[in-house]
């Protein structure tokens, strides 16, 4: 398929300019924002997109092959350039949907529509039009073998990997040089060229442990349904697991929240200082000892965390600490009854009993295939979001380097007379033009600028949440701002059942993780997607209810681990339900009902 591409193959037309991204594929034409969306919610920075474009798409095809489901033959003389798996289009990330269809329906007892549910929730999909090819009984019967292997297997090589490669990060980021010390060359490369080389690797793990989670839940999913009449039974069965690292910050931020109330002064400094003054404020309080200390720690291990994550031009808790302290600004109020460790013993509790009711309605050999997909589907459910912390702290360390290589550059060309330098100029560079940059960044100006006027116009537009074969132009895309048609009382909004539970409370609609302080304990939190950084608030909230999102969506994991009533795939919510609102979530078939308006 080659490897050998340029930066500049990527260039792609976009309204009146170019931006990075990749070809569909004729193959496998339908694409849509589910899934990838909560990976890369905003639009592709071209640097980090031009590190990451190659690497990830050779470990997405290798782990499309992985189960046999999709044949090497179906992916040959296809260029990298094209995308298979995902890819990004006017510079958002999308998911290839075909070629996940393709792969449903090829696995025995499945058909193409599967992957909807899985990656998708509900929506309005291009449907399904079969191509010759799409079927093929030696992949499906290489999908069955995959199967059962996994239904043999004990886990012990998926967790000696993820061991493995935890080590493998963590060794590279205490190689790297200091960034206050390094020189531009070391800068350079410990933020582009050796982030290329780990994240490859890393990639497909990630990308494979997901798949199977997938896979895993759709078979289970499928049992529940042939054998107990109730598909919904396998995402209670996966609830209150533990040991989920998109759920750990919670309990951490949930502890730093108790440290504030319990302080007059910590109190008295959250009510009254603003986010940004806050961490220095803080350093400055002597009674703020204990506390600095615990948020210390907490950024020591979750501090690679925050929105947009996989991209190297957004803050994350360590680069920007008013993000995470707004996180326990929101904790502090909330009612002890929502501490997500009570929370997470009463669900396993319940989890534990709802599996014992469950196996005693089931006969052998029933009852024996069950419970080895339910085991697995529980150790991929866990190990997907392990994979992905993995990921996301090897791309901090390039990250950290980055911020002060971009620091660095946009103080020299400053000095040199460019007064429109701004930090994240580096970003809107490709890496075959870092070094032209490094060496003269006044040279780059025009183009940097050209690129951030494109940037911002395609953050204003909603990019079209599914297409067939080619987006229409940039100009037909709605933007962000238009207004949409408010509920009335009494209206019922459908989704999907992310976490079982009926609560009731006002909305509050958040659009951005870092500014929730909108967000007051009852109050249900209404989001147009999720990331890992928006899950912490899902604790002092009553319940949660998202734009999008399916099975496999942060929202219904977290959700789920956190005891939070929680609707996805509430197409709109965010756009119609107004602040202020009562409403009423049922997470148990997925509805959102309009009680009385502000």
């Amino acid at each position: 398929m080659g490897t050998n591409a340029g930066t500049e193959d990527f260039w792609k037309p976009i309204g009146n300019g170019k931006w990075v991204g990749t070809d569909p594929s004729e193959r496998f034409p339908v694409y849509t924002r589910g899934n990838a969306g909560e990976v890369y919610p905003e639009v592709f920075t071209p640097l980090s997109f031009s590190i990451a474009a190659v690497a990830g798409e050779e470990a997405m095809r290798t782990a499309i092959l992985y189960s046999g489901l999709i044949r090497p033959e179906e992916l040959e003389n296809i260029p990298v350039t094209t995308s298979t798996g995902s890819g990004v289009f006017g510079g958002y990330a999308c998911l290839n949907l075909s070629i996940q269809r393709v792969a449903a329906g090829r696995v025995p007892g499945g058909k193409p529509t599967d992957a909807d549910v899985s990656f998708l929730g509900v929506g309005d999909p291009p449907p399904y039009v079969e191509q010759p090819g799409d079927k093929n009984l030696m992949a499906g019967l290489r999908g069955l073998r995959f199967v059962w292997k996994l239904l043999r297997d004990d886990g012990s090589e998926l967790k000696a990997t993820l061991r493995a490669d935890q080590a493998r990060v963590e060794k590279a980021l205490a190689s790297q040089t200091d960034p206050a010390t390094a020189t531009d060359a070391e800068l350079r490369a410990e933020s582009s060229t050796k982030l290329m080389a780990l994240f490859t690797e890393l990639f497909e793990t990630h990308l494979k442990t997901s798949f199977v989670a997938g896979l895993l839940l759709s078979v289970l999913t499928g049992m529940c349904e042939k054998n107990l009449d109730d598909p919904n039974l396998a995402v209670r069965l996966l609830a209150g697991l533990g040991d989920v690292d998109s759920a750990a910050p919670s309990v951490a931020l949930w502890s730093l929240g108790r440290t504030v109330a319990a302080s007059p002064e910590l109190t008295a400094l959250f009510d009254d200082v603003p986010l940004s003054e806050l961490a220095g404020r803080l350093d400055d309080e002597p009674a703020a000892a204990e506390f600095n200390t615990e948020f210390a720690g907490f950024i020591a291990e979750f501090g690679s965390r925050g929105p947009n994550e996989w991209d190297t031009a957004f803050d994350t808790w360590e680069t920007k600490p008013e993000l995470p302290l707004a996180l326990v600004d929101r904790m502090r109020g909330a009612e002890a009854s929502h501490d997500p460790s009570a929370q997470r013993d009463r669900l396993e509790a319940e989890r534990h009993e709802l599996e014992a009711e469950t196996l005693a309605k089931l006969k052998w050999p029933v009852k024996k295939i069950f419970l080895s997909a339910l085991t697995a589907a529980r150790l991929y459910s866990q190990s997907r979001e392990r994979t992905k912390t993995t990921v996301v702290r090897a791309i901090h360390g390039s990250r950290l380097q980055a911020k002060e290589l971009d620091r660095r550059l946009v103080e020299r060309a400053r000095a040199g007379g460019v007064s429109a330098a701004a930090p994240g100029d580096l970003w809107f560079c490709v890496e075959s033009e870092l070094d032209r940059y490094i060496d003269d960044p006044a040279s780059m100006a025009e183009t940097i600028a050209d690129r951030r006027a494109l940037h911002a116009e395609l953050n204003a537009r909603q990019p079209p949440f599914f297409f067939d074969t080619a987006q229409p132009p940039l100009e037909e895309w709605e933007r962000r701002d238009a207004a949409r048609t408010t509920v009335t009382p009494g209206e019922t909004l459908t989704g999907l059942p992310g976490c079982l539970g009926i609560a009731r409370g006002r909305a509050r609609v958040v659009t951005d993780p870092g500014d929730p302080r909108g967000l007051e304990p009852g109050d249900v939190l209404i989001a147009p997607l999720t990331d890992p950084s928006w899950t912490p608030l899902f604790v002092p909230a009553e319940a949660v209810v998202v734009d999008v999102g399916a099975v496999m969506s942060h929202a219904v994991i977290v959700s789920r681990e956190l005891g939070i009533p929680c609707a996805v795939s509430v197409t709109d919510a965010s756009r119609r339900i107004p602040d202020g609102a009562l409403i009423e979530v049922n997470g148990t078939d997925g509805s959102v009902t309009v009680i009385e308006l502000p």
